[in-house]
């Protein structure tokens, strides 16, 4: 856990709106029937797919407008099951906490709350349960196959990858990070979000600096303040890396979340090379070539898949 713990997890956040994105205009509600869960479709290592899974995840390729039937659904289930278990062997699995903000953030995408997106999930026969268990599998599983293959670096060592680069190590900016978040309540979002804009957008230019941002926080009404602590460049979150690059000052430009309006204050920023900016734009330059070819995953499913007991009903 720790510190680089947290900045793999927003990386690898990243890499789950991407894996999302597929659906993001594909949340409608459809005509499905109820599932039942009773039957059992499969036994992985013991772990039950039951009819209802199956159901649930035919409905849910509905919803993506991909191709679906029974035995697509329960083929998917069970690579997501043998991907689940090594992702516990590994104690490699994101956060419920991870999982409901990439939820929440999946939901703000669309327009709608959290809610809302669990209602047309229920009306079109998949769950906000099934769906969060999609999430969860698709951040987890890119950090086992990044574990077990140590993507283009072939295992290498920091020191080795270094010798590639002339032994100089990369550097990249280094960003010391706070969250302004001015919060609206969902039940009164029509009536006072555009007031709240307005004064978020008002305080920007009055933002004291990181060091008194509580104390400034505490004069307004419903503000809150959360410190991010260190990011590196290649760890920002996709939704704010455009506002922080383009930043001028200490303050970012605002942005309408399922929380309410928030902007990031810039407390500290400064070009580093040290060990851990290295390993970390290393390791983003494998991620972006481990997205265009997805080789290594399908080996390792295919390796589950030959030691697995799989019994199909």
């Amino acid at each position: 856990m720790g510190m680089r713990y947290t900045m793999s997890v927003m990386r690898v956040m990243a890499l789950g709106a991407a894996l999302l994105a597929t659906a993001g205009t594909a949340i409608l509600p459809v005509a499905t029937p109820a599932a039942a869960a009773s039957g059992v479709s499969a036994v992985v290592n013991g772990t039950a797919i039951t009819s209802g899974d199956v159901a649930r995840r035919v409905a849910f390729l509905k919803l993506q407008h991909a191709k679906s039937s029974s035995q697509i659904a329960r083929e998917q289930l069970i690579d997501e099951t043998l991907k689940r278990a090594e992702i516990s062997r590994l104690r490699m699995s994101v956060s419920t906490a991870d999982v409901d903000a990439s939820f929440a953030r999946f939901a703000a995408s669309n327009k709608l709350s959290t809610d809302q997106l669990s209602q047309i999930l229920d009306q079109a026969g998949v769950g906000a349960d099934h769906f969060k268990q999609y999430i969860a599998v698709q951040m987890s599983w890119p950090r086992v196959v990044n574990a077990r293959y140590s993507n283009a670096s072939g295992g290498k060592t920091l020191a080795a990858r270094m010798q590639e680069h002339g032994g100089a190590k990369p550097s990249t900016t280094e960003y010391f990070l706070q969250q302004v978040i001015f919060v609206v309540p969902a039940a009164r979002r029509n009536a006072i979000l555009g007031k709240r804009q307005a004064e978020a957008e008002a305080s920007r230019a009055i933002f004291p600096g990181c060091d008194d941002a509580k104390i400034f926080a505490a004069t307004m009404h419903d503000v809150s303040i959360r410190n991010l602590g260190r990011v590196l460049a290649p760890q920002l979150p996709q939704d704010w890396k455009p506002l922080i690059e383009k930043a001028q000052g200490n303050t970012t430009g605002t942005r309408v979340t399922e929380r309410g309006v928030e902007y990031l204050a810039i407390c500290k920023k400064r070009e580093v090379n040290d060990d851990v900016a290295a390993e970390v734009v290393f390791r983003a330059e494998d991620l972006g070539k481990d997205q265009k070819d997805d080789s290594n995953s399908q080996k390792y499913i295919d390796e589950l898949r030959k030691k697995a007991q799989i019994v199909i009903r």
